[in-house]
């Protein structure tokens, strides 16, 4: 199988954006290697960007899967092991930093390949992509509204105000909602942090490889997966984080595997149902990715 298109197969076109896509699990960072080293074949090297929003975090390895440096090929990667577990992941910043980033490796005269499944963080990257301006004083009175009357209050608000932009947003992602009640708030209907309807690229030069997999076989694929992080240590992983404020992070915190964890070291969950409560949210998870990725056009789809 070879991961160039045909049409790029033969001969150099010049440095481009190529973006690895597709839902957890299906094996996007061995791929953007693979091609890394095809490009490297035929004299064209690459550096990988993350887009991945939990692997911007420092010390969270075991349940984002990410590559650890020995394993990734001796090819540069960016956007990795950033942020403390204390601070927030913003998409704004981080559509900042991921084109610095891209913008240097090409500078370069090298390929860059985006990886990652964080559909918002690739989307804000790849597309002409622009973000409402912020009203801190809104934000802080909703984020305290989502402390006292939780996520599911301002859902059902936000359903009510704009149902078009609710359905695009997870009911139990209390920063996704308070960011859409605060653009509304600001007279900007339906932004909702979503794709627009025809996105235009931010770079023409940029090529899309999309990895699919049969549903049944993802599933099997993804509570393996977490099985596999219980027993390589994923509570080890949380209790340490939890001693670098992991708690006082609010994203890093909420994230899928790191909130079951953090509740079985408290004694909430016993372990077979924080794991059970991982595999549930990350095959919801996957299901999102797909269907967000799906709207990409021009994407060349590989069986993964």
């Amino acid at each position: 199988m070879t991961l160039l298109p045909p049409e790029l197969a033969a001969g150099a076109d010049g440095p481009r954006l190529w973006a690895v896509v597709g839902a957890t699990g299906t094996g996007k960072s061995d791929i953007a290697l693979d091609l890394s080293e095809a490009l490297a074949a035929r004299g064209e090297p690459a550096e990988v960007v993350n887009a991945d929003a939990m692997q911007l975090y420092r010390g969270m390895d075991i349940g984002t899967a990410k590559l650890p440096v020995e394993e990734r090929r001796g090819i540069p990667h960016h956007l990795l092991d950033v942020l403390d577990v204390t601070d927030d992941a913003a998409v704004a910043a981080y559509q900042s930093e991921a084109r610095h980033a891209i913008d240097g490796i090409l500078e370069r005269g090298r390929h860059a390949i985006l990886v990652g499944g964080s559909g918002l963080y690739v989307s804000s990257t790849v597309f002409d992509f622009r973000f409402p301006p912020r009203d801190e004083a809104l934000r802080a009175d909703l984020e305290r509204r989502l402390e006292t009357d939780g996520a599911g209050a301002l859902y059902d608000e936000l359903r009510r105000r704009d149902p078009a932009t609710s359905e695009r947003i997870d009911p139990r992602n209390g920063r996704r909602i308070v960011r859409a009640l605060e653009v509304l708030g600001q007279g900007d209907a339906g932004h909702g942090a979503a794709l627009p309807d025809e996105p235009r690229l931010w770079r023409d030069a940029t090529t899309f490889i999309g990895l699919r997999m049969e549903r049944a076989t993802l599933v099997e694929r993804l509570d393996r997966r977490v099985e596999r992080m219980w027993a390589g240590g994923m509570l080890d992983e949380t209790a340490a984080l939890r001693e670098r404020g992991l708690e006082r992070g609010r994203t890093a915190s909420r994230a899928i595997g790191y909130a079951q964890a953090l509740a079985q070291l408290k004694g909430e969950k016993s372990e077979a149902e924080a794991i059970a409560e991982t595999q549930a949210l990350t095959r919801r998870y996957a299901r999102r990715q797909v269907g967000w990725f799906r709207r990409y056009a021009g994407v060349r789809w590989i069986d993964a």
